[in-house]
């Protein structure tokens, strides 16, 4: 059972109670706006309903006049769509019109059109929706534990690669199907979701810290890739090859730790004062593998900077000394 079902049930039940105690007739059709209201975060409930109630209180109104003056026949609904549906979604309240049109349809059923009829509906309403509210506000399940799950399971999927990446580079011929890639995009895909619904939670002073990270990790794959291609062009075992292996050892070990450890930074400048050093290559065909070594340094460079800059949210007190590499 969903935990949403739950919230459901509870704010239907208590929308038919609270109506019910209040005298007013169909109490359970509080329950059923109730049921309407329910959603999945704090700030889309709060928008929602405020649509489903004004859209309602438009539609009431454009319905008190055209049973007013046209009756209550089966055509006349169609009139009521014709004309109120595209006044709803002009105001802004197009989310609503499912809710209008159910209070609409109510009131046509009951063949009575007055004051107190209207009053009786925006009673129901209130209850309805406000109950749906006070549930949606009430609680919704911390997203911390899926993120966290999600972050390890990224920063796991991240230390393959690199381990693989250092296999390559000491043998061209090793073969490596790149399935952590795909992996490892489906799941920064699935944190920055559900980061954005931890934020449709945090009605007061919201935390973007989970977005950053996401970002950062989907900023990153962006640089792996390019890696990856890279990578590819190195067809031969060279020394500088195997000196960039031990980096990608490396960052293969920090990726996994709750803080930048500034290791892999440290070596790849030792690495580039190396190359420096170095003879220039004496065939085409050197210079076109060191030019590639070159370029993955310059792109593992720019991955260094990104997770220097973008600090990632840890559960460790102190969370302004955390990022991962």
């Amino acid at each position: 059972m969903g935990f949403r079902v739950i919230k459901t049930a509870i704010a239907a039940l208590m929308a038919v109670l609270i109506a019910d105690w209040c005298g007013l007739p169909g109490p359970t059709s509080a329950g059923l706006l109730a049921i309407l209201g329910v959603d999945v975060t704090r700030k889309r409930s709060i928008r929602t309903i405020s649509a489903r109630f004004f859209a309602s209180v438009v539609g009431l109104l454009f319905a008190s006049v055209l049973f007013h003056f046209l009756g209550f026949h089966y055509w006349v609904l169609a009139v009521y769509i014709l004309i109120a549906f595209p006044v709803i979604v002009r105001a802004g309240f197009k989310e609503g019109i499912v809710t209008g049109s159910v209070v609409v349809f109510r009131v046509f059923s009951g063949g009575e059109m007055d004051v107190q009829v209207i009053l009786i509906q925006i009673g129901l309403l209130l209850i309805g929706l406000g109950s749906a509210m006070v549930v949606n506000l009430a609680y919704m399940p911390a997203a911390d534990p899926q993120m966290l799950q999600i972050r390890k399971r990224i920063d796991e999927l991240f230390s393959v690669i690199f381990k693989e990446f250092a296999a390559t580079l000491r043998n061209p011929n090793e073969v490596w199907a790149g399935k952590e890639l795909i992996e490892a995009d489906k799941a920064v895909l699935g944190g920055i979701e559900a980061a954005k619904r931890s934020l449709e939670n945090q009605v007061i002073h919201p935390n973007e810290e989970w977005s950053v990270y996401f970002y950062m990790r989907k900023t990153q794959l962006d640089s792996i890739q390019h890696m990856m291609h890279l990578v590819s062009q190195i067809y031969q075992k060279m020394p500088h090859a195997e000196m960039v292996s031990e980096l990608f050892d490396q960052l293969s070990q920090d990726v996994l730790t709750e803080s930048y450890t500034g290791r892999t930074e440290k070596l790849l400048a030792d690495v580039q004062e190396e190359f420096r050093r170095m003879e220039l290559p004496d065939t085409r065909e050197e210079f076109e593998i060191r030019s590639a070594i070159l370029q993955l340094c310059r792109e593992l460079a720019l991955y260094l900077k990104i997770a220097k800059k973008d600090k990632a949210p840890s559960p460790i007190t102190d969370r302004s000394q955390s990022t991962n590499e």
